[in-house]
C-alpha cells in the first residue's frame, strides 16, 4: 500500500530539493508538544474545546506577550496582539478587510512568492519597488507611492525571504514617516525576526509606529511547528479592533483555540525558548555548511552570507537564466527555486533561492555538488 501524503513537501526518494523552505521533519518538536499537551490536559479545562475569543486565546496572548517582551527587550502587551492562523491567514484577512479589487499594494522586488499569490487572489494591483543590500530603498519607494497611491506596502524587513537582508533602523523610521505623509498602511512580515544567527536585528516594525500605521506579523511556523497554523498580529490596539470584530473570526471563534491552548503551555513551560535556541544552533551550522559548499563547488555563484532566516539568495554569473537550468538540475536529482518566482515584474531571471533548513550538512553538500554538475561547474 502506498504511503499517504499528509505534508505539503513531497520529495522523490534520492532527490535533494534545496528549494524547500521548511524545517526538516526531524526538527519538529514532537516531544515538547507532547509535554505541552499533557500540561494542558492536566488542567482539565473543557473550554479549550470551545469556540475561542475573536482576538485569540487570552492565555496564549499573555504568555506570548511575556515571551516577546523578553526576546525583543521591549514591552509587548497582550492587548497589542491578535492570534492568527499563521502569516497566510493574516495576509488574507488584511486584504479582505483593508482592500478592494484594483487597489494597489507595493511590494519589494524580490518578495515572498506565496504572498504575491495571496495578493493576486484579491485582484490587487501589485507594484514592485527595488531593494539593495540594506533592504527597501526609501527614495525609490517614495516615487512609487506618489505615482500609485497604495493602500498597503508589504515589506519583509528582517532576514528577507528570499534576499536575506535586514532593513536598518533609520530606513524603518523613514518608511513610517512616508506612511504618515501618504496615508498607507505598512504590513511587516517578520516571521524570521527571532531566528538571528549573529547580532540581533532592529526591533520589529511595530515599535517604530508613531501614528497607527504598522502591523507586524509573526508566526510559530518557523520557531515551533508549521502544522500548528498559529501566528500573530502585533500592532497598536486601535489597528487590531477591525480584525477581531470581523465575520471570519467572529463566526470561527478566533484562530485555532485548541492549538493556542497547547502553545500557551509550551511557552509557560519554557519549551518554546528551548526549541528556538536549538533551531538557532542547528540552522547556524547548516547555513555555514551550505555557504562553504557553494564557495567551493560553485564559485561563479554570487551571494551574501545571511545573518538569520532560512535562505541564501544567489545570482548566476553572466546573467544566466536560472529557469533554463531547472530541468537539467532535475536530471542530477537536485532542485531549487528560480528567482523569477519572487518577482512581481517577471524579472530576477538570473537569481535562485536555496534553503539550508530542510537538510542536514551531508545532504546540503551533496545537493551543492549536484547543482554544480548541472551548471557545468566542479564536482
Amino acid at each position: 500500500m502506498n504511503k499517504m501524503q499528509i505534508t505539503q513537501a513531497s520529495v522523490p526518494e534520492g532527490v535533494i530539493d534545496l528549494g524547500i523552505g521548511q524545517p526538516q521533519v526531524d526538527l519538529l518538536p514532537l516531544d515538547k508538544m507532547n509535554l505541552a499537551w499533557e500540561h494542558q490536559l492536566k488542567q482539565a479545562n473543557p473550554e479549550i474545546l470551545q469556540y475561542g475569543l475573536q482576538q485569540g486565546d487570552a492565555r496564549l496572548r499573555r504568555e506570548l506577550a511575556g515571551f516577546l517582551t523578553r526576546a525583543y527587550n521591549n514591552a509587548v502587551g497582550p492587548e497589542s496582539l491578535l492570534v492568527t492562523g499563521g502569516i497566510s491567514q493574516a495576509l488574507d484577512l488584511l486584504c479582505t478587510l483593508l482592500t478592494r479589487p484594483g487597489d494597489t499594494i507595493i511590494v519589494e522586488e524580490p518578495s515572498y512568492f506565496l504572498a504575491l499569490r495571496i495578493f493576486r487572489d484579491h485582484h490587487l494591483n501589485i507594484v514592485g519597488t527595488p531593494m539593495d543590500e540594506n533592504g527597501l530603498i526609501i527614495p525609490a519607494l517614495e516615487e512609487r507611492v506618489k505615482q500609485y497611491e497604495p493602500k498597503l506596502v508589504y515589506t519583509i524587513p528582517v532576514y528577507h525571504n528570499p534576499a536575506g537582508v535586514t532593513l536598518p533602523a533609520q530606513r524603518r523610521e523613514d518608511l513610517v514617516r512616508l506612511s504618515t505623509i501618504f496615508d498607507f498602511l505598512i504590513v511587516a512580515d517578520e516571521v524570521y525576526q527571532l531566528l538571528s544567527y549573529a547580532d540581533p536585528p532592529p526591533p520589529p516594525m511595530a515599535f517604530f509606529d508613531t501614528a497607527e500605521r504598522v502591523i507586524s506579523l509573526g508566526s510559530f511556523s518557523k520557531i515551533l511547528a508549521p502544522g500548528l497554523r498559529l501566528g500573530w498580529m502585533h500592532a497598536q490596539r486601535q489597528l487590531l479592533e477591525p480584525f477581531w470584530m470581523c465575520g471570519a473570526l467572529d463566526s470561527g471563534g478566533g484562530s485555532n483555540p485548541f492549538n493556542a491552548a497547547i502553545v500557551s503551555s509550551a511557552i509557560e513551560l519554557g519549551l518554546l525558548q528551548e526549541n528556538l535556541q536549538h533551531l538557532k544552533t542547528t540552522y547556524t551550522a547548516r547555513r555555514d555548511v551550505l555557504c562553504r559548499a557553494l564557495k567551493e563547488h560553485i564559485p561563479q555563484l554570487n551571494f551574501t552570507l545571511p545573518h538569520g532566516g532560512f535562505f541564501i539568495w544567489a545570482e548566476l554569473a553572466g546573467r544566466m537564466a536560472a529557469e533554463s537550468i531547472l530541468e537539467k538540475a532535475s536530471h542530477h536529482d537536485v532542485g531549487f527555486q528560480p528567482g523569477v518566482l519572487f518577482s512581481s515584474m517577471n524579472g530576477l531571471g538570473s537569481f535562485l533561492r536555496l534553503c539550508f533548513t530542510y537538510y542536514a550538512g551531508e545532504d546540503l553538500v551533496k545537493g551543492v555538488r549536484r547543482l554544480a554538475q548541472a551548471l557545468g561547474g566542479t564536482r
